[in-house]
């Protein structure tokens, strides 16, 4: 295969592939915002019900700016949800808050995955910000070594990635299950919610093969040179 057909299969696909999953989540959420639930149940509100049936009554959620920039924070415990989906009522907020609630559920029965992915991310974090320096220093000079040191230190990032998926996954299987077994949601509701949360994840995975994909052709470019 030439160079430039091994940069499109590891970079033009996969950066394809993640623009179409941004673009699927947003039409999704923008889709399934415009429905109310039956229950007339804000995002803050499922989220709170997910938390007091597991046993988590007293978890702070907090309001934050920006749009989908829901995130559970296990260095203080609180659940951050967004304008759009604490304040909102509607499936696609109920959906993304309870599955915010998921993560919470994890940290609080220690979730495995969970906990190998918070022990990644002082790694990842120092991957992701100087990689980049050390692969290309070393593939302008010719120094194996180096591009190597730099590969090692964004497959950190990779590893973080690829450990994040089950954790995203169980996530959102635990929030549809609460949602479902508590009756937060109908029958014919779950179904919209699953959507979202199916949109979502796909932009995890996209991510992991586009990082996964720079890595192996800056590995074989290292290897050709």
């Amino acid at each position: 295969m030439s160079s430039i057909g091994l940069w499109a299969l590891c970079t033009i696909v996969p950066l394809a592939f993640g623009l179409w999953a941004q673009m699927r989540v947003k039409r999704t959420f923008a889709r399934y915002s415009k429905v109310a639930p039956h229950n007339g149940m804000s995002g803050a509100q499922a989220a709170a019900a997910v938390l007091k049936s597991s046993g988590l009554p007293d978890l702070k959620i907090h309001g934050v700016a920006g749009n989908l920039t829901d995130h559970y924070d296990p260095r203080n415990r609180t659940l951050n949800l967004s304008r759009d989906v604490g304040n909102a009522t509607s499936l696609a907020a109920l959906g993304v808050a309870a599955h915010e609630a998921g993560h919470a559920i994890q940290d609080a029965r220690g979730y495995f995955p969970m906990k190998i992915r918070q022990t990644l991310v002082p790694v990842a974090t120092f991957g992701q910000s100087i990689w980049i320096f050390p692969v290309f220093l070393g593939l302008i000079l010719g120094a194996t070594g180096l591009t190597t040191i730099g590969l090692v230190l964004f497959s950190a990032v990779v590893l973080f990635q690829l450990v994040t998926l089950p954790v995203e996954f169980d996530a959102s299987k635990r929030a549809l299950v609460s949602l479902e077994q508590q009756g937060l949601l109908a029958q014919d509701e779950i179904g919209g919610a699953r959507a979202v949360l199916n949109a979502a994840a796909l932009t995890y995975v996209a991510g992991f093969v586009a990082s996964l994909g720079q890595l192996l052709y800056f590995f074989l470019l290292s290897r050709s040179n």
